[in-house]
């Protein structure tokens, strides 16, 4: 894997860790920056070993959004070029989001406009309680669109509608309330600590297993239709019984013992 210029990526314990670099603009992004953060997830997914990913950002924020000096770019592009532009920021979100591994947003700081993208597109989110956050493109004409998928499941239609039409500033205890991340913590000791928690939990499951139980949310989650449910989900859950996970599993479980990938991860 070739060095990044604006991410780091430090993998560890089988744990990835995908920092935002770039602390002198409070991690902005622009095209390079998505471009590496797509290029780093595709790398991350063909390495089996890696049990689950974290995303945080490095210096005083996670993530401030849009870099204005790529934004005073979209002024001379056309059209298509300007969709285009988009729809590069568009798929690095879906990447997140439809990544076979476990992913955990660690937020502080600021997170504005297209950051919550990035947050909100991960399976887990924790923050500090003094974070901030908003949705403000409307403030300067624009609309946060992108985003509005992973914002709408995550937070339902009507939250979505104040925070998004306001465009105003909320604290990270009010974005755990509206459930835009899971738990706000008051202090970085007990956030630091709650993700190590949830990691150790995330090395006791069964790698394949999370992989579909990802591809099971996903997939019923796209159809309100529960009839079209109800073959998908009993074929997957026969499927993984009948995996080598599974037989494992249930094994261990009723030998009293621990199954094999937690004895490998290391986990007491």
């Amino acid at each position: 894997m070739h060095p990044y210029e604006t991410i780091e990526l430090d993998i560890n314990n089988n744990i990835a860790t995908l920092w935002l670099n770039r602390p002198e603009v409070r991690n902005a992004f622009n095209n390079h920056m998505i471009a590496e953060l797509m290029d780093c997830l595709q790398s991350i997914e063909h390495q089996p070993e890696i049990t689950a990913v974290i995303l945080r950002g490095r210096g005083k924020a996670f993530c401030a959004g849009a870099d204005i000096q790529w934004m005073k770019s979209f002024s001379s592009l056309s059209y298509q070029e300007d969709f285009q532009e988009n729809m590069h920021l568009a798929r690095c979100f879906y990447m997140i989001y439809t990544l076979s591994k476990p992913t955990i947003a660690l937020v502080h700081g600021a997170a504005f406009g297209g950051a919550n993208g990035l947050l909100a597109a991960c399976d887990m989110a924790y923050c500090l309680s003094d974070t901030k956050f908003a949705f403000s493109e409307v403030k300067i004409g624009i609309i946060p669109a992108t985003i509005s998928p992973y914002i709408v499941k995550r937070i339902g239609e009507f939250n979505a509608r104040e925070l998004m039409l306001t465009g105003r500033r909320f604290s990270g205890e009010e974005a755990a309330r509206r459930g835009l991340v899971n738990t706000a913590f008051l202090l970085p000791e007990a956030l630091e600590k709650h993700v190590q928690q949830m990691v150790q939990e995330l090395k006791t499951s069964a790698p394949g297993a999370m992989n579909s139980c990802k591809e099971l949310i996903f997939n019923i989650t796209k159809s309100n239709n529960f009839n079209e449910t109800i073959d998908y989900t009993a074929r997957m859950i026969a499927d993984a019984r009948a995996s080598e996970e599974g037989q494992e599993g249930m094994s261990a479980f009723l030998e009293k013992r621990q199954p094999n990938w937690v004895a490998s991860a290391g986990v007491n």
